[in-house]
């Protein structure tokens, strides 16, 4: 694949003609003779004064500042000069209350100038920290090669971190291990699809899609709400049949899910990947989301993929725990979606803090700043249904419900046999009906007996997000 320069960014994801440069000129007269002759030699190479570019432009007509690498520049690398032009266009950027775009491709810390340039990440790091502490959304994209001390420091810290395919992304340099080591690095590893894999970065992206990509993100991050276009069910919500019958339903192959929510009742979502910190959980999804005209993070428990084999475990949580962290930086409201058969049960959980997890889950719910909602879409099993659902509202499909255990193992501990499931539910009162008649559900979505996936899913989307604009 070609590699992409920081002009091509430039021209590949800003809105034609809203290039605004922020660079000042670079001073070269402090270097030696022979010093000053490579920096000159780099710029008439790649184009550029510096291994980096700031400025501002629009991406569809909103404003953003950028930060980009120039790899023909002395390897992309990052000297005082390239430092101090990251850190005026991060406070820029904060000041004038901008969402920023990155994209590296770099070698790390510039070794002509040594520890004196080392030490600048830190002041980056600074910079990024108050950007996002400014609820201002921060992406970052890693270009072939990213590595060094510039993906230990800018290019590990956004909000969504996507790499181009194929990219080199590490820590440590590959030829350098080499050399230190006396063997080659293992191959496949410092991969962005293998980063992709291990839940480190949220996805690899072609450079085609790129520009749809941030356009989408920035569109979520930043436009406000909008009216909804999906109608809220009318109709009062009925008790069907017993607490079991609506247990049953729920565990259906065929019941909707999370993924179906998203599908029928978001206007744009963008799918993160993993804790960001190498854990990534299938059976638990979080995404930024436009919910009926409502930007949010959401967090679920995607029951689709929870089995015997893949159980919802501790990384799960971990990865509910990042959304949870988005939502407070970003400013935007959370919802979770609770659907699980129970948090994963194996000396492997146990030794990756399942109880902890769920504990911290519990606690950042319970505290959080931001208007939340939770979700009770479907099955609500023990403490890994109750992880995610303290919020400021919790909205209920009819048939969802909740229990301390499988109505099987409540009847085991008090019968001795699982024959007693159905009564078991019934006095535990788990149904979305007893749930609302103690106060904990706040909102009832009616299930009619012709309902479909779609209409379901539009439901629910449009009373949460008319839930939201109630909180907001």
């Amino acid at each position: 694949m070609p590699r992409l320069s920081a002009h091509d960014l430039v021209e590949l994801v800003l809105d034609h003609g809203s290039f605004a440069s922020w660079d000042e000129p670079i001073d070269l007269s402090q270097h030696s003779d022979a010093y000053r002759t490579t920096l000159e030699k780099a710029a008439e190479r790649a184009g550029t004064d510096e291994s980096v570019i700031t400025g501002r432009g629009t991406v569809n007509g909103r404003a953003v500042a950028f930060v980009i690498n120039e790899f023909g520049f002395l390897a992309g690398s990052i000297g005082q000069a390239a430092a101090d032009r990251i850190v005026s266009a991060v406070r820029r950027a904060t000041a004038e209350g901008l969402p920023l775009l990155a994209s590296t491709a770099s070698g790390g810390t510039r070794m002509q100038e040594g520890t004196p340039a080392f030490v600048r990440m830190i002041d980056i790091s600074r910079a990024l920290m108050d950007h996002k502490a400014a609820h201002l959304p921060y992406l970052v994209h890693l270009r072939h090669p990213t590595t060094g001390g510039v993906f230990a420091s800018w290019g590990s810290l956004g909000h969504i971190t996507v790499a181009e395919p194929g990219a080199l992304v590490g820590f440590l340099g590959p030829k350098v291990y080499e050399l230190l080591e006396g063997r080659p690095f293992p191959a496949g590893v410092q991969v962005s699809e293998n980063l992709a894999h291990r839940g480190i970065i949220d996805a690899v992206v072609l450079p085609e899609e790129l520009p749809s990509m941030v356009d989408r993100a920035i569109g979520l991050l930043v436009d406000p709400p909008t009216d909804g276009t999906r109608p809220r069910r009318t109709q009062v919500a009925e008790r069907r049949g017993t607490a079991w019958d609506a247990i049953e339903t729920t565990r259906r192959q065929d019941r909707p899910g999370v993924r179906e929510l998203l599908r029928h009742g978001s206007d744009a979502t963008v799918r993160l990947q993993g804790t960001d910190e190498g854990e990534r959980d299938s059976t638990m999804l979080v995404a930024l989301a436009r919910l009926d005209g409502v930007p949010c993070v959401v967090i679920g428990q995607d029951r689709s993929r929870q089995t015997a084999q893949t159980p919802m475990g501790p990384a799960a949580l971990r990865e509910a725990r990042r959304g949870m962290r988005l939502a407070h930086e970003l400013g935007l409201p959370l919802v979770s979606v609770v659907d699980t058969p129970g948090a994963e049960l194996s000396p492997e959980a146990e030794q990756g803090s399942v109880a902890g997890e769920i504990a911290r889950c519990l606690a950042t719910m319970a505290t959080m700043t931001v208007p939340t909602v939770s979700v009770l879409l479907g099955q609500g099993c023990g403490g890994g249904a109750l992880a995610l659902l303290p919020a400021h509202q919790v909205v209920a499909a009819q048939n969802a419900w909740l229990s301390p255990l499988p109505p099987e193992g409540a009847s085991a501990i008090v019968h001795g046999d699982v024959e007693h499931a159905a009564e078991m539910a019934e006095q535990q009162r788990v149904s979305a009906f007893d749930l609302a008649e103690i106060g904990f559900v706040h909102r009832l979505v009616a299930e009619p007996e012709d309902d479909s996936s779609e209409a379901f899913s539009a439901a629910v989307a449009a009373e949460v997000a008319d839930t939201l604009r109630s909180l907001l």
